[in-house]
């Protein structure tokens, strides 16, 4: 008969450091970046005083990304947990390292927490807070569940992820106060843009969307004709941008925002030839060139 000493044992993780990195996972970090950065373009568009109060637009970052952004992917991950259990079984969800209801129950608190620190920043970035998470919930849950319709769902992500944190950034600078009319007027604008960058995400999924009932646009009308549709939505609120930085602020300051949308058209015949191959590399090119421009804007304005 053979024993095993202590030593030879290995021990697994613990419970505890387990849960932590499902949890981490289920926040997905690295879909953190268009909400922040986002904010941030709201705040350098707020103008005087973004730079004094750089504390603030730095925790308004967290609250973009980690805090809201963050709870809107543990939302979709609870509510997606039948279809991830298909498609993606080593997810924290199906594949048990997030058990019984905790997503559930991170996704509630997350969604509060996320609410208390934004009422610390005053009563417009709360409002555009409280609508973020509204959004995030009807877009993954029953019985709206959004996500089913390609033209709404995306509409709410992009108006989540663009135009209520550019808002949000740019009232956090102006300590709590409703944005200039210009920068919510821009920031609709980028907003209906992303909704385009939205259909981008969708070619990855299209065959699991078609079988699971949800009407993506790649889904709905065919992988071709969404993304010219894409290429549209992303285009033509970029030429409303340099129309209206042109009769704000002149031709000088619009020019290298026209000089972004140019080479995004350019990098778009790549994309329409083989969409569901070149979404990826698109997402790469054109969406960096897209963000870009934002910022571009966002100085503009100030």
């Amino acid at each position: 008969m053979t024993t095993t000493t202590p030593e030879a044992i290995e021990p697994g993780p613990a419970p505890g450091s387990e849960r932590l990195r499902a949890a981490v996972e289920l926040l997905k970090p690295i879909t953190w970046f268009p909400p922040m950065w986002a904010f941030a373009c709201g705040a350098v568009s707020a103008g005087v005083g973004w730079d004094a109060r750089l504390g603030l637009a730095m925790g308004g970052i967290a609250l973009a990304g980690p805090l809201l952004c963050g709870g809107s992917q543990v939302v979709n991950d609870w509510f997606d947990r039948e279809v991830d259990a298909i498609n993606e079984p080593d997810r924290p969800i199906p594949s048990g390292r997030a058990p019984g209801r905790f997503a559930l129950w991170m996704a509630i608190g997350w969604s509060l927490l996320a609410l208390a620190v934004a009422a610390l920043f005053g009563r417009w970035v709360l409002a555009a807070s409280t609508l973020g998470v509204a959004l995030a919930w009807a877009y993954s849950a029953p019985p709206l569940r959004l996500k089913r319709n390609g033209w709404i769902g995306n509409s709410a992500v992009a108006l989540s992820y663009e135009g209520l944190a550019w808002i949000t950034g740019a009232a956090v600078v102006l300590g709590g106060a409703l944005p200039d009319p210009r920068i919510l007027l821009v920031a609709l604008l980028y907003s209906i843009g992303a909704h385009g960058i939205m259909t981008l995400n969708d070619f990855k999924s299209v065959d699991g969307d078609r079988l699971m009932g949800i009407g993506s646009l790649p889904a709905r009308l065919g992988v071709a004709r969404a993304a010219r549709i894409a290429c549209v939505m992303m285009v033509a609120p970029q030429l409303v941008v340099i129309a209206c930085v042109t009769a704000w602020s002149g031709g000088r300051a619009a020019a290298p925002i026209a000089a972004v949308v140019a080479l995004q058209l350019a990098c778009m015949p790549r994309l329409l030839r083989a969409p569901r191959d070149q979404a990826a590399w698109y997402n790469a090119t054109g969406v960096t060139l897209y963000v870009t421009g934002m910022m571009v804007c966002a100085w503009a304005l100030r």
